[in-house]
């Protein structure tokens, strides 16, 4: 009798961290490149300590055969990994518009290391990447997509198929909504340097003897620096505001 309800308890806690861990690994702030992967897992036990008691009357029994266990874990994963793809997706709309205005400020091939990726970004893109890791743990939002995991549980039954075609559609709009949103806080990099381009078409044709490009370039990098620093708030607030409303949305919470 004692070793049945450990096993029960046991297969109740890896189920929860089957769906929880897979969600850490991608969520925005514990799933960046620069934190330990021991970091993270602790991260992970942590919260499925929590969690697991909350949700285990909607955990099913122990299945008979291992074929069934390994179905219900791996569906377990594809609805943890859902839920991080959807906040990560979001996340990218700050490194899309801060390629955007990159390119439009002249600092296109500007690169430095990014640590949110682990790769080589452009300058506005990283900074715009680590700034958004700090407001979501400052605004609290980090907490959104934890509570996002534990309501989940509502919406998608563990030891059921997870709805692979409405996952796929939900990741499809998310996509879409975020390009959007990268597009809106860069708007203003857009427009000024439409005008810019404009000006310099123009005195290039009334003295075309200068070299236009050569004499404008630090005035253009100047300016995209001056309109950064003008709207970046109202960026990040609208970046915040979007994603908060995203994910409320998406996970039903009230």
């Amino acid at each position: 009798m004692l070793q049945d309800i450990l096993q029960a308890n046991l297969f109740a806690f890896f189920m929860v961290f089957a769906r929880v861990g897979s969600a850490v690994m991608l969520i925005p702030g514990f799933g960046e490149s620069f934190v330990p992967p021991r970091m993270r897992l602790m991260i992970a036990l942590g919260i499925s300590l929590v969690v697991a008691p909350l949700v285990s009357a909607a955990i099913p029994p122990l299945p008979a055969s291992p074929v069934a266990l390994f179905l219900a874990l791996g569906g377990e994963v594809v609805i943890g990994l859902f839920i991080g793809t959807v906040a990560r997706f979001l996340f990218f709309a700050l490194q899309t518009a801060g390629m955007i205005m990159a390119y439009q400020s002249g600092l296109a091939n500007a690169f430095v290391a990014d640590p949110t990726a682990a790769v080589q970004g452009a300058l506005f893109s990283v900074f715009l990447g680590i700034l958004g890791v700090v407001v979501i743990f400052e605004s609290g939002l980090h907490q959104l997509l934890i509570r996002a995991v534990v309501d989940s549980y509502g919406l998608f039954a563990p030891g059921h198929l997870p709805p692979l075609d409405d996952f796929s559609n939900t990741a499809a709009r998310v996509m879409a909504d975020s390009f959007d949103l990268a597009m809106r806080i860069a708007a203003p990099f857009v427009v000024v340097a439409l005008i810019f381009y404009l000006g310099l078409g123009l005195l290039g044709r009334l003295m075309p003897q200068i070299q236009v490009f050569f004499i404008v370039l630090p005035l253009q990098i100047a300016l995209g620096l001056i309109v950064l620093a003008v709207t970046v708030v109202a960026g990040m607030t609208w970046f915040l505001s979007t994603y908060a409303d995203e994910i409320a949305s998406i996970f039903m919470l009230g």
